[in-house]
């Protein structure tokens, strides 16, 4: 089966690559998650938008990537959550709050779909969150979520 990925799969590829995968993988997985669609030879068109997409968000280059890295992990991070009184979480420290806290701090604005955040981030204190900003760099930020 061909497909037009739509968002990025690990060992598969990137947005905008027309992938040839097994039947069912595609039908069962990446197509009702939204993370492909059906290639067809209109689809041309879905390709190029996508890659424009992805090219206006991208860093420009490793060099970019390398000045990002050393504002981010120069930058003190600071998430305000709200928390009981024994320091849990009302639920979980999202991906978008983290990218926010994250641009206030350093200045750059980062995509929240280049964070990886390996364990959900449900407590008060010190946490290690990794930013892909390049596919040859990524930043490892401290973050340090306080009650607010």
């Amino acid at each position: 089966m061909k497909l037009i990925l739509t968002q990025e799969v690990d060992g598969l590829g990137s947005p905008g690559d027309v992938v040839e995968v097994k039947d069912g993988y595609g039908r069962n997985y990446l197509v009702p998650r939204g993370l492909a669609t059906r290639w067809t030879r209109g689809g041309e068109k879905t390709v190029e938008s996508i890659k424009k997409a992805r090219a206006t968000r991208a860093v420009r280059d490793r060099e970019h990537a390398d000045e990002i890295r050393t504002k981010l992990e120069a930058a003190a991070v600071e998430v305000k959550v709200r928390a009981g009184a024994s320091g849990r979480l009302f639920g979980a420290v999202t991906v978008a709050e983290i990218a926010d806290a994250l641009g206030k701090a350093s200045g750059e604005a980062v995509d929240r779909r280049t964070i990886v955040v390996t364990n959900p981030i449900r407590s008060l204190g010190a946490h290690q969150v990794a930013v892909k900003l390049h596919d040859d760099v990524s930043a490892t930020v401290s973050l340090n979520v306080v009650p607010g």
